[in-house]
């Protein structure tokens, strides 16, 4: 058995989940799973749509965005999850995609309000867009930069990523991490629902007032408080 074979198959079968899902267009998304004590990460290979792909064509890379094993290049974002996992010790998946209530708030700009409880169940906060990134960032290591974007942004906002798990990169789109790759996977169609959500509410009444505070606090704690009750 390959010594990878565990994140291969981890990250094979979360990519697989994203079509399913409704997430993703064409090869448009990417999942990776990681193994954090070799220190590397499998990835969706470039450009290879969904129906081709198998556990063995997940490319193996390190945290430094260097190719470890495998014969196919890498997805074109391999870097931005590279600087992720270098720098953020407590996740093992990522998901990139442009899924198209997530990636309208990213190409708005806009950050999408906590307007009700299906948000509140996951975070408590506005689920943030970081701007565009400036000319010399876009010239200079476009991806590599990405992953400094999403965690300067989150650092100015005061969040941490075990609690904000979700991010619009602005005129881009989103990206999730979490725990493992099917944790990314079911943040990121959550995402992509609450998107959905926020921009109904708005079509319906454009001066929709955010959830209130008890509420939000209700919602979160009840599933991630230290008295949380649901679930069995």
């Amino acid at each position: 058995m390959n010594r990878y074979q565990d994140i291969r198959e981890a990250a094979y079968k979360a990519n697989m989940q994203l079509p399913k899902l409704g997430l993703v267009l064409f090869t448009f998304g990417n999942v990776s799973a990681a193994d954090r004590a070799a220190g590397v990460f499998a990835i969706k290979p470039s450009g290879v749509p969904y129906d081709e792909l198998t556990p063995d064509k997940m490319v193996i890379v390190d945290f430094d965005g260097n190719t470890v094993e495998g014969s196919l290049r890498p997805s074109s974002d391999t870097k931005t999850h590279a600087v992720l996992y270098k720098h953020w010790e407590k996740i093992g998946g990522i998901v990139h995609t442009h899924s198209t209530y997530a990636t309208a708030w990213a190409q708005a700009q806009r950050d999408i309000p906590i307007f009700g409880t299906t948000h509140a169940d996951h975070n408590t906060v506005d689920i943030p867009c970081a701007p565009p990134m400036d000319d010399k960032m876009i010239h200079g290591d476009y991806e590599y930069e990405t992953g400094f974007q999403i965690m300067d942004y989150l650092k100015a906002k005061g969040m941490s990523y075990e609690e904000v798990e979700m991010v619009l990169v602005g005129n881009h789109a989103p990206f999730t991490w979490g725990k493992t790759a099917d944790k990314a996977v079911y943040n990121s169609a959550v995402l992509e629902e609450v998107a959905r959500m926020a921009y109904l509410t708005e079509q319906i009444r454009a001066d929709a007032p955010r959830l209130k505070d008890s509420l939000i606090k209700k919602h979160y704690e009840r599933k991630h408080g230290p008295h949380s009750y649901y679930g069995q």
